[in-house]
């Protein structure tokens, strides 16, 4: 099971942030900046796994002695791309290739919905990215890798938007907007 997902920027700051599990604010907010220290400060020549910090995997402890669960958090999963980490907490239970296989997928959606997205995008458009994750992820388990389902199935919501390029009419024009289509001209 994916217990959250995570997208920061190389200053640490949270572009994406999404708990599957109950979590307090304060345990959330404590995990996000370790977590990021973490990844962060790993050579680029290491692996892209991670052992759950012991904030997190104490939090998750069973108030039943003895009882032991496949659903406790234990693994980070990261990619890095330019500007941005990817990052999945998950339990022991789920494949740490399948993980890294979903972020790619996962960046590879949002960049064609985007057309070369960049961090500004998931900032301003971050309906696009919750839809993206939320046709990848229910309840925190993986549901579709296909990556031509997942852009379709974020298209079908008309949940994407184009930046504006100020080329031809030099204006932004709202022709279509909430009629599923893009609610853009400019491209």
């Amino acid at each position: 099971m994916i217990n959250a997902v995570l997208v920061f920027n190389n200053s640490g700051q949270p572009r994406l942030t999404k708990f599957y599990t109950q979590l307090e604010t304060s345990v959330q907010q404590r995990l996000i900046s370790e977590i990021f220290t973490l990844v962060a400060n790993r050579p680029n020549s290491s692996c892209n796994f991670l052992p759950l910090p012991p904030l997190l995997a104490n939090s998750s402890k069973s108030t039943t002695p003895g009882a032991q669960h496949n659903d406790t958090p234990s693994l980070v999963t990261y990619r890095h791309y330019a500007t941005l980490y990817f990052i999945v907490i998950s339990t022991s239970t789920e494949s740490p290739l399948a993980l890294l296989d979903f972020i790619q997928v996962f960046v590879e959606a949002l960049d064609r919905l985007f057309e070369n997205v960049c961090e500004l995008d998931l900032i301003f458009n971050f309906e696009t990215l919750h839809a993206t994750l939320g046709e990848m992820i229910v309840g925190g388990v993986v549901v579709e890798t296909g990556l031509d389902k997942v852009v379709e199935g974020v298209r079908s919501q008309g949940k994407v938007a184009k930046r504006p390029v100020n080329e031809s009419k030099g204006g932004l024009t709202l022709s279509g907007f909430g009629r599923g289509e893009v609610p853009w001209a400019g491209r």
